[in-house]
């Protein structure tokens, strides 16, 4: 079996999306296996898809050895995440050399208060991730509800998307 370099898994799963066939769950095992092989950014991105319930990003995540990992009340507290995701998220975390302490905070933060996820960069739009809608063309950018169609007839989004299909 040959193993993906942390380099090789980030280029392709960066490169997911242009040219293949789109697949969540796909990127997300590319990104377990840069992961897997030490990438600092992946580590962080896989811990933080799994703190806040990205679509199939528990189930590729999971390090059935990290149930084995002490977790104490204090670093669980206030945190609204099963034990079970928490484990493995403190094992990416601490794999990838990141201050689980403060990781984890910001992660509850975000969780707790929402963030600015609107492609449109002049929009001030808090909320959760959940709440904005992706765009149906090229499935990347994210928009609260007044932005998308702004964006996509004089923000830009149009040219930048690579499509130029009506109705948007």
């Amino acid at each position: 079996m040959i193993l993906a370099s942390h380099d090789e898994a980030s280029k392709i799963y960066n490169a997911l999306g242009r040219g293949v066939t789109r697949s969540k769950r796909r990127a997300l095992q590319w990104l377990r296996k840069a992961a897997d092989n030490g990438d600092a950014e992946a580590c962080y991105r896989l811990a933080s898809s799994m703190y806040g319930d990205q679509p199939y990003a528990r189930e590729v995540g999971h390090v059935v050895e990290a149930a084995a990992i002490a977790v104490s009340a204090e670093v669980t507290e206030g945190h609204d995440v099963p034990r079970v995701v928490m484990t493995s998220v403190l094992h990416w975390l601490r794999k990838g050399g990141h201050s689980t302490f403060n990781k984890l905070n910001a992660f509850r933060s975000m969780a707790r208060e929402g963030a600015r996820y609107c492609h449109n960069e002049t929009c001030v739009v808090v909320g959760q991730l959940k709440d904005f809608k992706v765009c149906p063309q090229c499935r990347s950018a994210r928009y609260c509800a007044a932005c998308q169609k702004q964006d996509w007839t004089t923000g830009g989004h149009k040219e930048k998307c690579g499509t130029f299909a009506g109705g948007h």
